[in-house]
């Protein structure tokens, strides 16, 4: 309440609050403190160094020394995989303390802490599909996915923390994989783990064949993940836009509208999306000239429009993970070289009214469980498809070739391209749909796939 709406009374509150746990942790040596913090003590170590932040007192800088919990943080620093079997939401938000810590402080300790902490649970470790990696609320060991897929996976909370946690890496480093990471989490966690018509959360994400999303009820339950629901989805506009430094990124494509200031200058940013690419792009013009009518395009096309006094800036644009090729980028409709640059395409240009329009073209593309390479998931890029069976059914094609296995579905309804897949040449056919879309049916993610090629068993 004080950051957002100036509360000085919500201030002296949580500062008043802090007084009853500063008094408290003095009672405990170190080893007893330690044993208190391998408990669920959550983002406590956040919420002192964000008070520290605002209050620059030495009382945040004792709590912040008693709530370092070095159990877990001297492993990470030196390299070693503490994370397999350990709760993952209980220590992600202690990574956010860390992170927080950093900013604050200025020790880089802090920040060596977090970034040791995203390359022990993501970069070393490997990942669903949907970019999660943690089975049973516990951090999977490193590529060892196959066997723990089951009606437990993917914690909402998990999801939303690693997202945050992405985002303050990304802020330091600039780097692309992190916008990439938080993308893919926010299609095929958080809003896959939330009922399109009720609102309610699915605290899980099943990935065991003919899993369902079990919903939170809107006063039988309040699972953990009830909070981060309500926060996971507020948190998204901050997301999409980062305003640093004369540059302005567009880090999400998500409809959406921007009022900001660069350089002294109100700058007004709308864009607008078509996942289906409802307008005929450039790849279906081209298309279209030699082969005449054509089915669903396959690429993104984003618009963005900026309105400003005349003002000097570079507007950056993400280019994703996923894109199969070079971008199509027009600006006011003139054709503009798009040269890609550590994974973004970056207009420098004195900005006034203008229209950018970037087309983002995409593939059918599948992967597998790194310790069961026969068993794959498709993905209409970055979009996780779900099979709509309630069994797991091996399926015969080229898995490198997705499209020897399905092809569009139902793709048309009056002028707008819709995203349904389904299985050609198989024993059992099925439809498939982006696992967003699926709210109470059964579905399957991972298929085994027996290559055509192969001798008959």
């Amino acid at each position: 309440m004080w950051a957002f709406a100036g509360s000085e009374q919500a201030l002296d509150l949580a500062d008043r609050f802090a007084d009853c746990f500063h008094s408290w942790s003095m009672s405990f040596s170190r080893d007893q403190m330690d044993e208190i913090l391998d408990v669920e003590t959550g983002g406590m170590l956040e919420a002192f160094a964000n008070l520290y932040g605002i209050m620059r007192t030495q009382k945040y800088l004792d709590l912040i020394e008693r709530y370092t919990r070095s159990r877990l943080f001297r492993p990470l620093l030196e390299g070693v995989d503490v994370l397999s079997n350990m709760h993952a939401n209980t220590t992600i938000p202690e990574a956010h303390g860390a992170a927080r810590c950093y900013e604050v402080t200025g020790d880089e300790t802090w920040r060596d802490i977090a970034l040791a902490y995203w390359r022990c649970a993501v970069t070393d470790r490997g990942s669903y599909a949907t970019g999660g990696q943690t089975s049973g609320e516990m951090w999977n060991p490193p590529g060892h996915l196959a066997a723990r897929r089951g009606d437990k996976e993917q914690e909402h909370c998990s999801v939303y923390n690693m997202v945050r946690l992405a985002d303050y890496l990304y802020r330091w480093t600039g780097e692309a994989h992190y916008l990439d990471y938080i993308e893919r989490s926010l299609y095929n966690g958080v809003l896959a783990q939330q009922h399109s018509q009720t609102g309610m959360v699915a605290s899980y994400l099943p990935m065991q064949p003919g899993g369902k999303k079990i919903w939170g009820h809107p006063t039988r339950d309040f699972w953990c993940c009830h909070g981060s629901l309500v926060q996971a989805h507020p948190a998204i506009p901050s997301l999409i836009y980062y305003n640093t430094n004369a540059a302005l990124t567009v880090a999400q494509y998500i409809p959406s509208s921007l009022k900001t200031d660069i350089v002294g200058v109100r700058v007004n940013l709308k864009q607008s999306l078509d996942a289906q690419a409802g307008d005929m792009t450039v790849l279906q013009r081209e298309r279209a000239a030699w082969s005449g009518p054509v089915g669903r395009p396959m690429s993104w096309l984003v618009h963005i429009e900026v309105a400003a006094q005349p003002v000097a800036f570079a507007l950056r644009l993400r280019v994703p993970d996923w894109v199969s090729s070079k971008p199509i980028l027009t600006v006011n409709g003139v054709h503009t070289d798009a040269q890609i640059a550590a994974g973004f395409v970056e207009l420098n240009r004195i900005w006034h009214q203008d229209t950018v329009v970037i087309e983002l073209p995409k593939s059918l593309r599948t992967q597998s469980l790194p310790d069961e390479p026969g068993t794959v998931a498709f993905l209409d890029d970055p979009l996780l498809l779900a099979g709509l069976t309630d069994q797991e059914i091996r399926l015969v094609g080229d898995s490198t070739k997705p499209e020897t296995i399905l092809v569009p579905d139902n793709e048309r309804a009056w002028s707008n391209w819709l995203p349904g897949w389904r299985t050609v040449g198989q024993g059992t056919n099925l439809r498939f749909r982006p696992l967003y879309e699926v709210t109470d049916s059964p579905y399957t993610l991972y298929f085994p796939v027996k290559d055509f090629a192969s001798p008959a068993d």
